[in-house]
């Protein structure tokens, strides 16, 4: 019997220590079974906790405790679990008692040193259990200022993108204020920032899948929500404007389903890698209609007709829709136009867009200033 205790705290030890190097340790995109059950457990009760109040901001204010929760819960499973595999190890090659092997497991894990030293049979398994309790912490330490690091890097782009697409951003929005502020140049610019980000977007959170469970600072601000609003603008650009439109705007849309497809794939969604032009996407046909009135309102140039730029953009979108909404239910963003459904009853809300308050020339025949 010892030595089944001895086999099972060997196993248990090896999955810890293989679970702390898939997450903390390995540049690469790998599945964390800890990590991700932790995510739904957390994610489910915060959720449930705030379906009473029966609003997205409650739901916000909820989930903002889900990031440092699985950050908490990683730490103390991982740390439970050594004290379990060390527990067996020394019940399972000694004469100890469970009571005295968990104390002696516990001592030498979470202190440096251990409880009892007249057995030296033992000391092996009781320095490496020194060894592991800080050595664990200070992993999850180190891990942090990387997730930080990361995080700043993403919400610095979602917060420039407030005044351009609105909040929450959308994106045929992004293109009527480019035009009704004239500001139509600094597209490509904002469509070059926004590839270098779907990049570091793409690798940051493949591999440190628990920043998909970092909120934005502000309610009504999503990366994902983001992220999809400046495709969508690149590609009603492309889609209306085939001539004009700047070679950055391709760029951003295959950087962009490009980095969905890194956290698909981390995250085991099964997507369909190379879809047809053709196939069919959940955005209306009236939907895309009503935003090309609107833009055009706003006086974006349209160089293709309506009908026919509807072929060109379903062409584009159907590249990252679904992956797109999914992260989007999956990571509760805000429930912004042209992002899908929700886990949660939440009306879509729309961008505000601020009231032009330019004052009006006092000489006859000026623009306003």
């Amino acid at each position: 019997m010892r030595l089944i205790h001895t086999l099972i705290g060997v196993l248990l030890l090896l999955l810890v220590v293989g679970s702390i190097l898939r997450t903390l340790v390995v540049p690469r995109g790998l599945y964390s079974a800890l990590v991700f059950r932790l995510w739904a457990l957390l994610r489910t009760v915060l959720r449930l906790w705030a379906t009473p109040f029966g609003t997205y901001r409650a739901q916000d204010r909820a989930l903002t405790w889900l990031a440092p929760l699985v950050l908490l819960g990683m730490l103390t499973v991982w740390l439970s679990g050594m004290l379990l595999a060390y527990t067996l190890l020394l019940h399972g090659t000694s004469e100890l008692s469970w009571s005295i092997s968990i104390r002696e497991a516990g001592s030498s894990l979470f202190t440096l040193g251990y409880a009892s030293g007249e057995r030296l049979q033992l000391s092996a398994i009781d320095f490496m259990a020194a060894a592991s309790g800080p050595l664990v912490i200070a992993l999850q330490i180190a891990y942090l200022p990387t997730l930080y690091a990361a995080y700043q890097r993403r919400e610095t782009e979602v917060t420039l993108l407030q005044s351009r697409a609105g909040e929450p951003a959308w994106g045929p929005e992004l293109l009527a204020r480019q035009s009704l502020v004239d500001t139509e140049t600094a597209l490509p610019q904002l469509y070059r920032d926004w590839e270098r980000l779907a990049a570091d977007i793409g690798e940051s959170h493949s591999n440190y899948p628990v920043l998909l469970a970092f909120r934005s600072p502000q309610p009504n601000r999503s990366w994902v929500v983001g992220l999809i609003a400046v495709m969508d603008a690149a590609a009603l650009h492309l889609a209306l404007c085939p001539q004009s439109a700047p070679p950055e705007a391709r760029l951003v849309i295959r950087a962009g389903f490009t980095a969905m497809r890194d956290i698909g794939r981390s995250l085991r969604i099964d997507f369909d890698a190379d879809p047809a032009p053709d196939t069919p996407i959940r955005l209306s046909y009236a939907e895309y209609l009503g935003a090309v009135a609107m833009i055009s309102a706003a006086g974006f140039p349209r160089e293709r007709p309506v009908e026919d730029a509807w072929r060109h953009f379903r062409g584009w979108r159907v590249n990252y829709e679904a992956l797109a909404y999914e992260l989007a239910r999956r990571g509760d963003a805000v429930p912004a136009l042209w992002t899908g459904p929700r886990d949660f009853r939440a009306p879509v809300i729309p961008p505000a867009r601020p009231t032009d308050r330019r004052p009006e020339s006092a000489a006859p025949g000026l623009p306003p200033a």
